[in-house]
């Protein structure tokens, strides 16, 4: 167990807790620094707090990094499509159908499971015993890109930019209904449903979130082809934002009935580019997901008909 203790200057008043620690301690993120909240391995003046405790001169912050597990998982010689690869970040265009992460009663077959059999010892240790390297996550049915981070600084380093969205997400999405605009934004806040907590929604009370669309295709069937491109990383937030304004990803069965002519299980959304400095030279990556052949004959079908 790392500990150390911090008093707040006048610099930093009233300043959230999670930034604050993110600014002292460079090997913490903002995330990082949330969940050390969460667990009360962070306290001010001897107390457990929020992250969002606006912090006052002189607080003394007690701050204790756990030292990480050893990895109690297995692992599994699974085939990754790799899109790039150094001593430092192993870039993976991750099918449709399979976990990021192990969590309780899911832990074999996920992407986690199969970097630890590609990289061996070559992993990050700071997302935890259960997320070895995982600097981002996508979801289950989502296709396409992801880091996964070798070393302690590497990992550090790409959190910081995705903090400070210095990492360029550019997605793909194929949605039911003819998307008139197109180009749009939609800035909505984020947060857990009121209705179904197992869902995310537009909230009022949520987190910022901006979504940026643009049209690539119209097919006279009623669908549409659109670009995506993030601003923040919200939960879901693509997937919440295109169904709110009308316009569902297709075979989406949480934010939309899912049902389809083509019987795709799953959204048809598709991380299809990063751009980011490499965390250790500092090169700018461009790196893009070849689109997963099931889409592809989707949208070869819907060409036929394209407006």
């Amino acid at each position: 167990m790392k500990m150390e203790k911090i008093i707040v200057n006048e610099e930093f008043i009233n300043k959230r807790l999670d930034s604050y620690i993110s600014d002292i301690n460079k090997e913490l993120s903002r995330s990082m620094a949330q969940k050390l909240i969460c667990d009360g391995e962070i306290k001010v003046n001897g107390k457990r707090v929020k992250s969002s405790y606006k912090v006052t001169l002189n607080d003394e912050i007690e701050i204790n990094i756990p030292q990480i597990k050893e990895i109690d998982l297995q692992a599994e010689d699974i085939k990754l499509d790799v899109i790039y690869e150094d001593d430092d970040i192993i870039v993976i265009n991750k099918p449709k159908g399979m976990v990021v992460h192990p969590a309780v009663g899911n832990t074999h077959g996920t992407l986690v499971n199969a970097i630890m059999a590609k990289c061996k010892d070559s992993l990050s240790g700071i997302g935890g015993e259960l997320r070895p390297g995982i600097v981002h996550r996508l979801d289950k049915n989502t296709s396409g890109a992801i880091i996964v981070a070798k070393n302690d600084k590497a990992h550090i380093n790409l959190s910081n930019e995705l903090k400070n969205h210095e990492i360029k997400k550019t997605y793909i999405a194929l949605v039911k209904g003819i998307v008139k605009e197109n180009e749009a934004t939609i800035d909505m806040p984020i947060g857990r449903s009121t209705s179904d907590r197992k869902k995310m929604a537009v909230n009022k009370k949520g987190k910022n979130a901006v979504t940026h669309i643009k049209v690539l295709k119209r097919f006279k069937s009623n669908y549409t082809l659109l670009q995506v491109n993030i601003e923040t990383g919200r939960t879901h937030q693509i997937r919440v934002h295109l169904s709110y304004i009308g316009y569902p990803v297709v075979g989406d069965d949480v934010y939309s009935s899912g049902k389809n002519k083509w019987q795709v299980e799953g959204q048809c959304l598709h991380a299809a580019k990063l751009e980011f400095k490499h965390p250790i030279t500092g090169k700018v990556l461009s790196l893009e997901a070849k689109m997963p052949e099931y889409l592809e004959n989707i949208i070869k079908e819907l060409e036929k008909e394209e407006i």
